[in-house]
């Protein structure tokens, strides 16, 4: 595989979705959500640009990243995709993906304990967000 700190922001990004939606998925289940429409509907709730985004924002507003995955989110915001969000404002995409990009590190750097306590924290925050 190619060094991670040297991919693509897209390419962490490609991971960071997967890996956050199936934590998400996971996450629901041991709710005891099993209802097909109620899944989809909460898992909305958490995986939209629009949460991503807040999410990311909250980190970087109380400083809960280090200057290296500050780097890894500027380089993920500033990522060009060259389509055109829907349903969601450009700035919104773009901090979604670097969201998402941020997931992906981790993931791909295999960085566990980390990844795990970012992908708890992102859910924690939506849950007590209520929007």
């Amino acid at each position: 595989m190619p060094d991670v700190k040297q991919m693509k922001s897209l390419a962490l990004a490609y991971m960071g979705d997967a890996v956050y939606e199936v934590h998400v998925r996971e996450h629901l289940l041991k709710a005891g959500k099993v209802k097909p429409n109620q899944l989809h509907k909460e898992a909305i709730r958490f995986v939209s640009a629009k949460a991503q985004a807040a999410v990311i924002l909250h980190w970087l507003e109380v400083d809960q990243l280090s200057s290296e995955e500050e780097g890894i989110v500027s380089r993920g915001r500033n990522a060009k995709s060259g389509t055109i969000p829907k349903n969601t404002s450009v700035q919104t995409y773009h901090y979604s993906t670097a969201f998402e990009a941020l997931i992906g590190y981790h993931h791909l750097q295999g960085n566990r304990e980390r990844l795990a306590k970012l992908l708890e924290g992102a859910v924690a925050f939506i849950e007590r967000r209520k929007t």
